[in-house]
């Protein structure tokens, strides 16, 4: 599977929805792994420290969205990234769907199967 991780682009985010040390862990198991050019920098964690995570990097967000099969992110999408979504994409991330009626629309129209940390349970 090819994973994605885009920059956040929410006004004052600056976390990162997966370390190098996940990167790590995903490419070990066969997955690749795309990160958007400084997506972690706001963490504390540099395009270099992806790269020798076995990441790739990746100019923009377009190109993130476009090649990945799932996109793990932090917040929401935002309106400028919904046309970035496309059906059978697998989206992980907060989603607060009852806060946003475009969010939802978006989502549906888009065909991404979404995926919201808020809805995980832990037996």
């Amino acid at each position: 599977m090819i994973i994605g991780v885009p920059k956040e682009i929410k006004e004052q985010e600056q976390r990162v929805a997966l370390l190098p040390s996940g990167a790590i862990q995903l490419t070990r198991r066969g997955h690749s792994v795309l990160v958007e050019k400084d997506a972690g920098i706001g963490s504390g964690y540099p395009d270099q420290e992806y790269a020798r995570a076995g990441a790739e990097i990746v100019e923009q967000a377009k190109g993130v969205f476009a090649r990945a099969d799932m996109i793990v992110k932090v917040k929401e999408p935002l309106a400028a990234e919904f046309p970035l979504l496309r059906r059978g994409q697998i989206l992980f991330t907060y989603l607060h769907l009852a806060a946003s009626k475009n969010l939802t629309e978006a989502l549906l129209k888009s065909g991404v199967t979404g995926v919201a940390y808020e809805t995980i349970q832990v037996d």
